[in-house]
């Protein structure tokens, strides 16, 4: 019997799932959390992504310039999402002594690494679903 080459195709992909679910486990025993689910769930978020592609673009922003970048964000919810990132070290949060108090948020190399794969996925999203339409 001949392996054909979607044969072969399939076999590499079980088994980088295979490689991935043993990776996965070991890392939910190791730091306690599920990278897949909870950390790509939290970061795939409409909310986190306009914020990271806004950081990843303009660098530095303080909260008021990514409020009114993010059409649509509540001071609440701009503020929960960016305390989550910072929890995960996507972003990094600088306070200055100041009055009143000025701060920056800007993507840690974690975050401007997510970024550039995030961009990556969505621009094969985009160029897969239009050829699918």
């Amino acid at each position: 019997m001949k392996i054909t080459n979607a044969d072969n195709q399939s076999l590499k992909l079980k088994n980088k799932i295979e490689v991935f679910f043993i990776r996965s486990i070991k890392n939910r025993k190791k730091k306690g959390f599920c990278i897949t689910k909870d950390l790509m769930a939290m970061v795939m978020d409409k909310w986190s992504l306009f914020i990271i592609y806004n950081l990843a673009y303009y660098e530095t922003l303080r909260f008021g310039e990514l409020k009114s970048n993010i059409r649509g964000i509540s001071s609440r919810m701009l503020s929960v999402t960016l305390k989550k990132l910072e929890s995960h070290q996507i972003i990094k949060r600088k306070v200055y002594a100041e009055v009143p108090p000025k701060v920056e948020y800007k993507l840690t190399p974690f975050g401007i690494e997510l970024a550039e794969k995030s961009v990556d996925l969505n621009e094969w999203l985009l160029d897969n679903h239009i050829k699918g339409s």
